[in-house]
């Protein structure tokens, strides 16, 4: 990792801007599911836990951008923060639970503030590896949580309900914070986005591997 990142080194703004696009380019995928919301005129079918995820994961790289000392971090994870809370606004607009929604939301404002003060009293020597270990298995997480249904694309071999653009933007969004990662020397960012390019490629292949029923479709009307 060391040569690499000598030899990147000369371009370390330069792919830190461009993560820094893509990241934000891709926080902006949230804008489809609230515009399904909107279109139906409910949230049937969409779960809170994306937006909620999003919103911890928001506050908690903001931190750590202040941990690490970089604005590059602190600026993109803060436009992220406020679109989530404008998806959130919108969930809550249109959802019939929103008891549930508030006790949801509730419980992700909790952890948030509860790791948070946490860093605020660990050891300053430890406290990058510790949080950092904490963002990444919380990442780990969020992006590995489509192969949650991993049975039932195997079973209906269709993967028609997996978001393609946000995996596909996901992989693109890793592969460069990856790179950043080593530019920087930083273990963390190089382990989270190396584990989650990986977990971005294998849902990837699984399009290749099972087609959404809609592409199926479209390849029998051509036949036709």
């Amino acid at each position: 990792m060391e040569v690499v990142s000598d030899i990147l080194q000369p371009y370390k703004e330069l792919v830190g801007t461009v993560a820094g696009i893509v990241t934000t380019g891709q926080m902006f995928s949230g804008s489809f599911i609230c515009y399904d919301i909107y279109k139906q005129g409910n949230t049937k079918g969409t779960s809170i836990m994306v937006f909620i995820g999003g919103f911890i994961m928001s506050i908690l790289n903001i931190k750590f951008g202040f941990i690490l000392r970089d604005d590059m971090m602190i600026k993109v994870n803060f436009v992220g923060l406020m679109l989530n809370i404008v998806y959130l606004m919108v969930f809550f607009h249109y959802t019939a639970e929103k008891g549930q929604a508030w006790f949801n939301f509730g419980i992700g404002g909790a952890v948030s503030a509860g790791l948070i003060a946490y860093s605020e009293m660990e050891d300053p020597t430890l406290i990058e590896n510790r949080f950092g270990t904490i963002i990444t298995i919380f990442m780990f997480y969020l992006i590995s949580s489509p192969l949650l249904g991993l049975k039932n694309i195997i079973k209906t071999k269709s993967t028609a309900g997996m978001p393609f653009p946000i995996i596909f933007s996901g992989t693109i969004v890793t592969f460069m914070w990856l790179l950043y990662g080593i530019i920087l020397k930083n273990k963390f960012l190089v382990l989270q986005n190396t584990v989650a390019l990986v977990l971005c490629s294998i849902q990837l292949s699984l399009f290749v591997i099972y087609p959404s029923k809609k592409s199926k479709e479209k390849k029998a009307k051509k036949s036709n």
